[in-house]
Parts: C-alpha cells; structure tokens; sequence
C-alpha cells in the first residue's frame, strides 16, 4: 500500500504552476523595490540628521584647536553632547537610541521637520538656566562694546513696564573687572540687597554668588564677533568725547598723549606696535586691556586671564552653558530678543516690540562717528590671533540658535549655521 501511494502523482495543470511563479517573482520584485525604497530614505534622512548635528558642535568642552570651524560631529560626539545637557539641568529624558553612519553621498530630500526636532533638538527647560536661579533678581554682567548701553537702555524701558527694579554700578575712576575674592563678596552683598524682582548691571567678569553663601542670580550677557568689538573698542578709547566725559567725572585725570589718540587702527597693527600685536598667552590687566571676552563669562581666577588660552576658552563655555539663561549675539538682535522673551517673560515680556518701536533713539546710543573703516587684510591678520575667541563667539551663537529651535515655534527660524551652508555646498558641488 505504502508502496502504491509513494508511486501516485498529483497532476497540475501547467497554467496554475506558471501563475504561482508569476506570484512569486511578483512578490520577489515588490521586496526589493520597497527595500531599495527604504534604504535610499534612511541614507537620507541620516544625511539630514548629520546636517543637523553640528548645531551641537560646541555644547561640550573640546580638546585644543586653532581653527574656528569644525568638522561635523559624529554620532557619538551629538549623544555625548546631549547628555551633557541632561547632566546640567539635572533630568533625563527617556528616548531610544539611534545610530547615525557616515555622511552619505546625497541629502537632497527634506525630510519631516517634526520628526527631526524629535530626535535632535531638547526641550526648551534643557536649555533653560532661569528655573533654576536662586533669587528673581537679573544680573547683566556687560561686556564692553557689545551694544550694551543700548541694552542696558532697553532694559531701564523694560523695567517700567514690567515692574522691576532696575539697577547699575556707579562710574568709577578705575574700572576693575576682576576681583578679589574679598571684592567679590561686596559685590556679592551689594547685588542680593535689591529687593526682587530687580536687575543689576556692571562690567564685571561672571561671578560664583553661592561661593559666598547666597543662592545665583539670572545671569544674561551679549556678545559680538571679536575683531570688530576690538576695532570699536580701539576707537571708542581714542574718541574726544570720551575723554571730556571722563574729565567731567574725575577732573583731576590727566590727558593722553596726542600722537596716541591720533595712531589709526591699521597702521597700529601693520606696524606691529605692542598696542595692537594681541599675543597669544599674554596677560594685561588695567582698563585698556579688553581684549579677551571670553574672560567675563571664564571668571577671576588667574586661568582667565591669559590672551587666547584654552583654558579660559573651555572654562567660559562650561560657564555659559550651565550658569547663563540667555547670551545673546549683537549681530542677531531679533534672535537675541525673541530668546530673551521667551526664556526670561518676567524681565523681558515685550522687549522685541521696544526696541523696533524705539530703534532710531536705540541707534544712536553711545556711536562712534570717529571710527573709520578697517581693510579686510588688516582684520583678516587680526582673526589669526583671535583663534579661540572666535570659537567662543561662534559657541555663543549656536547656543542661541539652539534655543530658538527647542521652541519648536514655526515663525522662528534661526539662521543656518556656516558650517552647515559649507556641507551642503560640498555636497552640491559632488553631485553628478
């Protein structure tokens, strides 16, 4: 029997076999084309997320560098970054890990924006210093020349309206930016005695207040790009009204040399007069040496005090990204107003619609119609030298820029970043 069964044949008709081929080739056909299909959009949308990746390039402290531009960080190099952010802010957000590869070799494609910002850009409270401020009290530790009259005008405007204090350091003889420690602690004492909500400002390096027993202010500062601020500050130091202002004040200070006042910018750097030579570990202290911003967000310890070092470069950066609710950038005021609103509402409640509505009186505030222009060789030989207070600035302006897009708010739109135009144009330029 078994024997019959195993020689029985089940017939097919031929037509059914070839339909079952059919479907199947069908079936293998389909497979590849979807798979194909998907790989092309995940190498895309791996090529927009390293795109995107670079707005974290500077939220960690990096080995020594001369350069102002960085390569695009890698996967590893944007979690660790993250998870420095999460460190800071004390909290960590449960997300599944994903793996970026290498750049792929076309990014054309846009891909949902919603899905990017979910994956790569925090919460606004990750990038949000202000909660955890000990007091209501802001204090604007202004840097010289970045525009800060203008914002300190903007500021007593705001205090009217939003009904705060508004306070500044009287003008003194000497201004000295670092302190003692003994100097510190009546700053300190002076700065907490205002009743909150208040504001203070003064040109003063950043400040530890619970160092001294009292919980930290609301820290905000602004920036500018390096060269023009010493080019302004070269300038504004030599203006005649300047020294009448000062006389005014203290009538006893005697007059500068007149050959000083008259020696222009470019002929100061090109003839390498010790003036305008900005060498790199050099320390100046006293009123004339305003060189280094990156020294009013590093601190008073001596480490800051050395021109270009890396030590005050990393120590200011680690500063501004745990201690500062907001630094803005003098060249992007509504990118520095719109984050001001929108991560400090109980000092900054209204301050883009002020300053639009009062930008002819906010223009002329302390301009220097001396200044003449400088050639861009004279600044490009200045840059050289300013390596690592650029990357700061640059730093600065990422930092800004990424808290805009936390907002997630689709009416912002910060600039792109020049590394990111670069990449793109390198890839532009590849394609076939």
């Amino acid at each position: 029997m078994d024997h019959l069964f195993r020689q029985r044949r089940i017939s097919v008709p031929k037509r059914t076999s070839e339909l079952v081929a059919l479907v199947a080739v069908s079936c293998t056909l389909f497979l590849f084309l979807h798979t194909r299909d998907l790989s092309t959009q995940l190498r895309r949308m791996q090529g927009k997320l390293n795109d995107d990746v670079t707005a974290f390039n500077h939220l960690t402290d990096r080995a020594a560098t001369d350069r102002t531009e960085h390569a695009f960080a890698s996967a590893q190099e944007y979690k660790e970054a993250l998870e420095a952010i999460r460190r800071h802010t004390g909290a960590e957000r449960s997300k599944p890990q994903r793996t970026l590869e290498a750049e792929p070799e076309e990014s054309h494609q846009e891909i949902d924006q919603e899905y990017l910002d979910e994956l790569l850009v925090p919460e606004p409270w990750e990038l949000n210093n202000t909660a955890r401020a000990g007091m209501e009290l802001l204090f604007f530790n202004r840097v010289p020349k970045v525009g800060s009259q203008t914002f300190m005008e903007l500021l007593r405007r705001l205090a009217i309206r939003n009904q705060f204090g508004f306070h500044r350091d009287a003008v003194q003889r000497v201004e000295t930016i670092r302190l003692a420690p003994a100097d510190q602690q009546v700053l300190v004492n002076l700065v907490a005695a205002h009743t909150p909500p208040s504001s203070f400002i003064k040109h003063v390096c950043y400040t530890n207040f619970t160092r001294f027993g009292y919980p930290s202010p609301i820290y905000v500062n602004v920036v500018r790009d390096p060269v023009e601020r010493v080019i302004s500050w070269y300038y504004y130091v030599r203006a005649p009204w300047y020294y009448v202002e000062r006389k005014r004040a203290f009538p006893d200070l005697p007059l500068p040399d007149p050959a000083w006042l008259k020696k222009d910018f470019e002929t100061c750097v090109l003839s390498g007069d010790r003036e305008c030579r900005y060498i790199e570990g050099e320390t100046h202290e006293g009123i004339g040496d305003h060189r280094r911003q990156t020294l009013f967000f590093c601190g008073h310890e001596p480490q800051c005090t050395p021109f270009n070092s890396v030590e005050a470069l990393q120590r200011a950066k680690r500063v501004v990204e745990q201690q500062y609710a907001v630094v803005g950038v003098l060249e992007d005021m509504n990118s520095t107003l719109l984050a001001l609103e929108n991560y400090i509402p109980r000092f900054f409640s209204g301050a883009l619609q002020l300053y639009w509505e009062g930008l002819n009186t906010f223009n002329r505030i302390n301009r220097n119609s001396f200044k003449p222009p400088v050639s861009e060789a004279v600044k490009q030989i200045v840059r050289a030298n300013f390596t690592r207070e650029i990357e700061f600035y640059e730093f600065c302006k990422q930092r800004l820029h990424m808290q805009l897009r936390a907002l997630r708010d689709p009416a912002i739109t910060p600039p792109t970043t020049r590394t990111a135009r670069r990449r793109r144009a390198q890839r532009i330029f590849r394609r076939p």
